[in-house]
C-alpha cells in the first residue's frame, strides 16, 4: 500500500524541502512496485485526497484541519488520541482492505 503524495507541493515548504528531496520517494515506489510484481503481489495506491491523517481510525470522523506541526491526532468526536502517523497508517490499512476485492485478480 502506497499513498500518492503531492511531493511537488511539499517541496515548497522551505523547512522540509531538503529532507523530502533526499528521501527518494519515487525510487522507493518503483522498487516496491517491481518487487511486489516479482513476488506475485500487487501495489495499491491510495488517492492523494484520501484524508488518512485527518480521519479518526476509531470512529471515522474527519477533522476540519490538521497542521503539520501537530504530531498527535486527537479526535474531537470520540476523544481518541494517537500519533498522527500511526493513525494515518491504521486508516490506510483499512482503506487497503476495503479496496482489495476490487483490485485482486480472480
Amino acid at each position: 500500500m502506497l499513498e500518492d503524495l503531492n511531493t511537488a507541493g511539499m517541496v515548497r515548504n522551505r523547512w522540509l524541502a531538503r529532507s523530502i528531496s533526499d528521501a527518494g520517494w519515487a525510487e522507493l515506489a518503483r522498487m516496491v512496485g517491481y518487487k511486489q510484481q516479482w513476488a506475485g503481489g500487487q501495489v495499491m495506491i491510495a488517492d492523494r485526497w484520501f484524508a488518512s491523517s485527518k480521519t479518526c481510525s476509531v470512529c471515522g470522523a474527519v477533522a476540519a484541519s490538521l497542521l503539520l506541526s501537530q504530531r498527535a491526532f486527537v479526535c474531537a468526536v470520540c476523544g481518541f488520541e494517537a500519533d498522527r502517523d500511526l493513525n494515518a497508517a491504521a486508516n490506510l490499512a483499512v482503506w487497503g482492505e476495503q479496496h482489495d476485492a476490487q483490485i485482486r485478480d480472480p
